[in-house]
């Protein structure tokens, strides 16, 4: 453990800040450009640990997707 994680940490915001009186905050706002911009794809436990690094999950895929000409499988 590091010695941060050691120590409670300080509540060192002012007492003015009251998160709970803000308003105009919305929900979700960016969610849209964060889905644009986003391709995350979760694996499940036992086929992430076939893989050490994404480059070598994505050489995978792609020696996968030559061996079936290319095509996508059939849904």
């Amino acid at each position: 453990m590091n010695e941060a994680s050691d120590h409670e940490l300080e509540d060192d915001l002012r007492p003015e800040y009251d998160f709970g009186k803000m308003r105009g905050g919305v929900k979700g706002k960016y969610i849209d450009r964060y889905r644009a911009g986003t391709n995350l794809i979760l694996l499940d436990p036992d086929v992430a640990g076939a893989f050490p690094t994404s480059e070598s999950v994505n050489e995978a895929l792609r020696s996968l997707i030559q061996s079936t000409g290319g095509q996508k499988p059939s849904s």
